[in-house]
């Protein structure tokens, strides 16, 4: 038996438990700690803890069974790899360290999973080893070892409660100082792994990795990381501190809204589109909503999944080519992918009654009526307006426009056991939405809005549709127009010079000052006065003592000739 299949089986099965088990904690509103204590320093426990409610079994259902569906569709899409099991292990490290997490309340135990996150997507985000992964692995890895820097110091300043389970003191200690650092700490640490302005640069980065890990990576784990975090911790966070995530996290999902319309890299798309609803879950969890945002993490992990599985069988086809330009009029060729592709994106659009709508609706609505100022309500409509606008410009470039590959290539749909893996999501893609809000919000939620603001979304969604068809019938010509858009583009897609602020802008002085350093001092004046002007001087003397050692009969004669002169000088 494939291990593909040992850990596909293995995994649905835990995956199907986990949900039922969930249900059941949730009728019953039920919550288990189990505790098991390791040591004591300094009269503070170092407990394992692990924390059972409906929240984290729940999502540990989501996370199976997502990764169930990854491996399954992993199978035939790492076919020609000659270490197709170390991938698969690779993927299952990577899945246990999100579960340790999940399940973890308490610090140390968030840190291994928190740590094991980021040390198994370096490994996997350099798996095909080139410049481009290297570079962009060390991107990643280096932008979350601030947030892992960040949980350790929390963990220090944690000492001072006598113990690290953080669920004990937040309502208790919220308006003492430290717990206020500690939030701080956190949501520097969430704001790394969930990739906010300005460590956004990594995660489009990432997409260096091979897509089944991309797949899990923008929907279940590594990225949806800090949003858990903050929704375990949102009870401890000061009013300053909402204000600035809120803040962040609009202009986060503001940025790569305009910057996924100007990308032609197909992953790189998605991957701006999965930064922008990590802005969305982040503002509405600012604006005090934590189950909404929890509700939206999991309806977003089933359509981002099944989207990079879509985007993943169509580069396969295309012989490895990720740029949307070379495609179009794949759904004659792949028509099965294509109606995939599409429903996740209408279910990103917030389109009526696919999953997407149920918490995007909800969320913009919950906005509208804690209305907080008009840059947050507009930046949300246009936020929104944008992703239809990617959205659209993505389908018509894929599917409508004109196939511009080499005309010798045969894009067909072949490949079933991915196609396989794919069908298993695409039920709970249409589904998921309104049984998550038939289970989660057992109260109906009543929003008494006016009608122009019940309609904005609708009309939001029509402008952002007719803006990226307008955009992708844009060509460029030879014309000061065409200059300037090519400019405005080029700025909107680097997402505002991120990338360049956090790779150059941050290494090259130091790389600078090192050089300078090296030319200076190390081979210039501290070699001269050091190593070398001491080994000159020691084989100087060595030398002088090696005559002494090799002729010691003439300088003893020599004495003593010396000696006797000597004598006969004071005797005369």
């Amino acid at each position: 038996m494939k291990i593909t299949n040992i850990f596909f089986k293995i995994l649905f099965i835990f995956c199907i438990s986990n949900f039922f088990m969930s249900l059941y904690f949730m009728i019953m509103d039920y919550c288990i700690l189990i505790e098991y204590e390791l040591f004591i320093l300094n009269s503070s426990s170092v407990v394992m803890i692990i924390l059972f409610d409906w929240m984290s079994l729940l999502f540990m259902s989501f996370v199976m069974f997502i990764s169930s569906m990854v491996i399954y569709y992993s199978e035939e899409y790492m076919l020609g790899d000659g270490f197709l099991n170390r991938f698969i292990f690779l993927v299952v490290l990577f899945v246990l360290s999100m579960m340790l997490l999940i399940i973890s309340p308490n610090l140390i135990s968030i840190l291994l999973g928190w740590d094991g996150l980021g040390l198994v997507s370096y490994c996997l985000v350099i798996y095909y080893q080139n410049v481009k992964s290297f570079n962009a692995g060390m991107l990643t890895a280096l932008t979350n070892r601030i947030g892992d820097v960040a949980i350790l110091m929390a963990i220090a300043w944690m000492l001072n409660f006598g113990s690290w389970n953080y669920i004990y003191y937040m309502d208790l200690m919220k308006n003492d100082y430290i717990m206020e650092l500690i939030g701080y700490l956190v949501v520097l640490a969430a704001m790394t792994k969930s990739a906010q302005i300005p460590f956004s640069s990594w995660l489009p980065a990432a997409m260096a990795a091979p897509t089944p890990v991309s797949s899990l990576v923008h929907s279940s784990t590594l990225v949806t990381a800090g949003v858990y975090l903050l929704i375990r911790f949102n009870f401890i966070l000061s009013d300053f501190l909402i204000y600035l995530l809120l803040f962040i996290s609009m202009m986060t999902m503001f940025m790569s809204g305009l910057g996924a319309n100007f990308e032609y890299d197909l992953k790189k798309i998605i991957a701006l589109s999965t930064l922008s609803q990590l802005g969305l879950m982040m503002s509405i969890l600012a604006l005090g909503d934590y189950k909404l945002a929890f509700f939206h993490l999991l309806t977003h992990a089933l359509f981002k999944a099944l989207l990079f599985m879509c985007a993943g069988n169509i580069i396969h086809n295309m012989g490895n080519c990720q740029d949307i330009r070379f495609m179009g009029s794949l759904m004659t060729s792949m028509p099965l992918t294509c109606t995939f592709f599409n429903i996740c994106n209408f279910s990103l659009c917030g389109l009526p009654f696919l999953s997407g709508f149920y918490s995007k609706d909800l969320i913009v609505e919950f906005m509208s009526m804690n209305y907080l100022n008009m840059f947050v309500y507009v930046i949300f409509y246009l936020s929104i307006g944008l992703t239809v606008s990617y959205s659209l410009r993505l389908s018509y470039y894929t599917l409508i426009g004109d196939f511009n590959f080499l005309s010798l290539s045969g894009v067909s749909e072949t490949s079933f056991t991915m196609l396989k893996g794919m069908s298993g999501l695409i039920f709970f893609v249409v589904f998921s939405g309104s049984m998550l809000s038939w289970m989660m919000f057992y109260e109906p939620i009543f929003i008494c809005l006016p009608m122009l603001m019940k309609m904005m979304t609708l009309l939001v969604i029509i402008t952002g549709a007719w803006f990226g068809y307008e955009l992708s019938k844009f060509k460029l010509g030879y014309n000061i127009k065409s200059l300037k858009f090519l400019m405005i583009s080029l700025f909107l897609a680097m997402m505002w010079n991120m990338p360049l602020i956090s790779t150059l802008g941050v290494n090259f002085y130091p790389l600078f000052l090192g050089k300078v350093n090296s030319k200076i001092l190390d081979q210039g004046w501290l070699e001269y006065y050091g190593g070398k002007n001491l080994k000159s001087l020691v084989m100087n003397y060595s030398s002088l003592f090696q005559i002494f050692s090799l002729n010691h009969l003439k300088v003893y004669l020599m004495l003593m000739l010396l000696w006797m002169t000597y004598l006969l000088f004071n005797i005369f």
